[in-house]
């Protein structure tokens, strides 16, 4: 048998090794032998998941010294802060995979890694923080829920404590939204106009359609994903068709309607050209967006600078200390 062959027998060895664990719910650890695939597919999606937790702190950002009142600044400032956490958290469970934080940055900014398409649309009123409570967080509770028990370890752990504190965020973005509802005319026609502009927006958040999702079959496969894009996309919108009552306000979708048959609701069409528009860099604040964060990038490098300076200091003079002692 040549080496090339006994190469192969031993590899295709680990992967079945792998798959069983992964079919019997056993969680893959940074040490563990893992296919070259599965941990590409984890940098990619943890690092895209990562840099839209950092970017989606831009439109939020925007209504922080604009919030009506001093308790909504103090909740919409601490929801960004959690947002900042939660991609430190995230960028710190793509390094167990061998990937360094500069690395995934620099794609970020080259524009070479993907961040959620929804944080390319601007917040033009203080309703579009309630909107992207409701809607965008809503849409993401339902996708990071799962990931709660995907197969990768610490992406699992670092996922249970965001979505508890996403919760909090769907909860503080409906809030908004009801208290405009029950105001004046204008107040419930701000709030109407940003869930007209948001809803669709928040519904592409899952991604392509099934049949167009280029690495679904083998996430799933590997239970990164628990569920296809199709699946959560229907949960969402029968969520939001329900929640959307308590709110006296309308979906701006005319093919809504619940379908007895299925147990579900039916809806319109998806404009997936303008799904895919603003997913290849040329939606209403793309250019923004990443000259924002390059901007927050190079001004913040002294910072990281000090830091660096700072940890070696740090470890010097622990170890003039040990000397000492030891002398």
């Amino acid at each position: 048998m040549s080496d090339s062959t006994t190469q192969q027998t031993a590899l295709h060895s680990l992967e079945e090794k792998f798959q069983e664990k992964i079919d019997a719910d056993i969680r893959i650890e940074p040490k563990d032998w893992m296919p070259e695939a599965y941990r590409k597919t984890l940098i990619r999606q943890i690092g895209q998941h990562a840099h839209s937790e950092i970017v989606g702190m831009l439109p939020e950002g925007n209504w922080i010294t604009r919030a009506p009142s001093l308790k909504r600044k103090a909740i919409l400032l601490a929801k960004v802060q959690d947002e900042a956490g939660h991609g430190l958290y995230l960028y710190s469970a793509a390094e167990t995979l061998g990937v360094d934080r500069d690395t995934m940055v620099e794609e970020l900014h080259s524009g070479k890694a993907k961040y959620s398409s929804i944080f390319n649309y601007p917040t033009i009123s203080w309703a579009d923080i309630g909107a992207i409570g409701w809607l965008v967080d809503g849409a993401a509770i339902l996708n990071q829920i799962p990931i709660c028990r995907c197969s990768y370890g610490p992406y699992a752990r670092a996922m249970m404590r965001i979505c508890k504190e996403e919760s909090f965020h769907q909860r503080q973005g409906f809030e908004i939204l009801l208290t405009l509802s029950r105001g004046s005319e204008a107040q419930r026609a701000m709030a109407q106009d940003s869930i007209n502009r948001w809803y669709w927006p928040a519904v592409m958040m899952f991604g392509p359609s099934d049949t167009d999702s280029t690495h679904s079959a083998q996430s799933m496969a590997w239970k990164i994903k628990r569920f296809s894009n199709d699946e959560l996309r229907q949960r969402f919108v029968d969520m939001i068709a329900e929640q959307i009552k308590v709110l006296g306000l309308t979906v701006p979708d005319p093919d809504l309607k619940w379908n007895e048959a299925r147990g579900h609701y039916d809806f319109g069409p998806i404009d997936w050209d303008e799904f895919w528009n603003v997913v290849k860099g040329n939606g209403p604040c793309n250019k923004q967006r990443l000259e924002a964060r390059v901007k927050a990038w190079e001004d913040g490098e002294w910072v990281r600078d000090a830091a660096v300076a700072y940890a070696e200091k740090k470890a010097k003079r622990k170890g003039e200390d040990k000397a000492t002692q030891a002398a």
